[in-house]
Formats: C-alpha cells, structure tokens, sequence
C-alpha cells in the first residue's frame, strides 16, 4: 500500500528544543538599543545642536534687518529726490545758505535742500554709530564668517547711502558740500572736495590692520598710488576752474556801477563755469566710494571689519575733538 505524503511529514518527529534554540541563536542576540528605543543624545549634543539653531535663527533676522534697512534707505532717496524735485518746480532757489522765495510752499517748515540734508546726515550718523556698535560686538564675540560678513556689507551699504544723498544735493547745492558746513570743526579741517580724503584713509588703515599678506598689501599699495594720481588730477582741475572763474570775473573793469551789458555777459560765463563743479564732487565721491569697496574685496572678511571699525573711530575722535574745542574756556 502506498503512504500519503501529507500524513508522513505529520507523523514525523518532533524537531528538539535544542534545535529551536540553535535556530534562534543564529538570528543573533536582539541589541539593547532595539529593546530599549531610539536613544536620546547627550546633553552636549543636545547642546551643541540648540545652539546651530539659536545661531541660525540669528543670522535669519540680521539679514532680514539687513534687506528692511536697505529699503528703508531706498524710500529716504525716493522721497528726497521728489522733494528736490518739487523745488525746483516751485522756482525755488538756493545759494550761500539763504533762500529766495521763501513762501513756495515747502512741507514740514523745510525751507530748502541742504536743511533737509543736514537732518538726514545726522540721523545718518546716528544710525552709522549703532551700525558700528553692533559690528564691534560681532567682531569681539568671534561670529563665523559667514554671520560676520552680514555686519560687514550692513556697513558698506550704509557708506554707499550716504554717496546717494550726498550725488542728490550736488544737484541743488553743491557749495553746502563743498563748505563742509555739514560736518564738524575738525574735520572740516581735513575736507577735500565734500568728504575726506581717500589716500589719506588708507595711510591711517594700513597702520592699524595687521598682518597683511603680500598680494594684500600690493594691492593697497596699487590702490593707494592710483587714488593719489586720481586726487592729483581732480585738484589740478579745480585750482584751473577757480582760476578760470576769478580771471573771468575780473575780465573787466571792477568800477562800481558796472556796464550791465559786460557784467551780465561776465556773469553767464561764469556760471557756466561754474556748473563745473559739480562734476569733481561727484567724481572726488566716486574716488571714496571706490576706495571703501576696493578694501573690501582685498581684505578678508575679519579684516574689512577691523578696517570699518578703525575709519569710524578715526572720525568720531575729530568729532570729539570739535566738541573739546567748542566747549573749551573762552578768554575774555
């Protein structure tokens, strides 16, 4: 008789316990860490993470900061623009600090350009010493550099809002620039044609950032000589304008009453001429805001930073220096 095979693999022998445990031995042992669920990390871990996070959260809202002041400053010089150019549809006219037509009209009790000015450089300056307040605390508690470089191009940005304005008045008033009335006693000890003079910063940066690789320092070298050629040629040009201007003027006869057909013909030259001038504050204003952006590619990032800090101390002792000097005791 033949077996079923269904009823032999049933009545087969049991398999031993022996071999059920050398079946589950081959598996291998369950590790502690299956048995016990994730682990958690250590607290400096734990530490280290929270703070990537506190740290990027950071560096979020600097450069949110950063993007709100840059269209802050962008709507200053749109609003400062339409004024200028509602003065001038208004016929009103400015020169030597007074102003003619003084019933035009202006908003807010303004009564001409370079006032409006004079206010915006002084929130300017307020907004610039915060600005280097916060970069020197950057700079002291060692921020990676991709963080610091924020504080960094935040404070370049600021010095170009400031060539902005300054290219919007030479419109209006180029002789409120070039006074230097904007700024304080001492520095207008050092104005060269509105603002400072770049050469003479990079003499005071390269005595206060160190060290300085060789292709670093050739390179401000480089930029150093070409700034002094560019200087040299913009003040030759002005001593020939002022020249020019004090040979036309006096052209003719300087009896009083004058002829009024030569004295207005004298007058016409002499302000085209004089519309010259414009153009070398808008070009000595090129040459400074070259000279900040060339040492910022040059140096690193830290040392863009040392070198912001060092210019805006420079300025705000001559500043002090003017307020001794005001308020110091008067001989009678």
């Amino acid at each position: 008789e033949l077996s079923n095979p269904k009823n032999d693999v049933a009545s087969g022998p049991a398999p031993s316990s022996k071999a059920i445990k050398r079946e589950g031995n081959r598996k291998g042992p369950t590790s502690s860490s299956e048995q016990d669920g994730p682990r958690t990390p250590d607290p400096k871990t734990l530490r280290r993470l929270a703070q990537n996070r506190e740290a990027a959260r950071k560096s979020r809202l600097r450069k949110k900061a950063y993007v709100q002041q840059l269209e802050s400053s962008r709507i200053k010089l749109t609003q400062l623009e339409q004024e200028l150019q509602r003065a001038r549809a208004q016929g009103v006219f400015y020169g030597g600090g007074s102003l003619l037509g003084e019933d035009q009209g202006l908003p807010g009790g303004i009564n001409n350009i370079s006032s409006v000015f004079d206010m915006e450089y002084a929130r300017w300056l307020e907004e610039h010493h915060r600005l280097m307040c916060e970069l020197r605390a950057a700079v002291e508690e060692h921020l990676p550099e991709n963080e610091l470089r924020l504080f960094v191009d935040n404070c370049v940005a600021h010095y170009d809002q400031m060539m902005n304005l300054k290219g919007l008045v030479a419109k209006s008033d180029v002789f409120h620039l070039v006074s230097g009335m904007w700024k304080s006693p001492a520095e207008r000890c050092f104005m060269w044609m509105g603002g400072f003079r770049p050469s003479e910063l990079i003499k005071i940066i390269l005595n206060q950032i160190e060290p300085l690789t060789e292709q670093q320092l050739l390179g401000i070298c480089g930029l150093q000589q070409s700034i002094q050629e560019a200087e040299e040629a913009l003040s030759q040009g002005l001593e020939a304008l002022n020249q020019s201007l004090s040979d036309t003027i006096a052209s003719e006869s300087l009896s009083c009453p004058p002829n009024m057909a030569n004295y207005m013909g004298q007058m016409a030259v002499a302000m085209n001429k004089l519309s010259t001038l414009e153009g070398f504050v808008r070009q000595a204003d090129s040459l400074r805001h070259q000279t900040i952006h060339r040492l910022h590619q040059i140096l690193t990032t830290r040392q863009a930073a040392r070198c912001l800090l060092v210019i805006a101390e420079y300025f705000h002792r001559l500043r002090a220096l003017s307020s001794l000097w005001l308020a110091r005791p008067r001989q009678e």
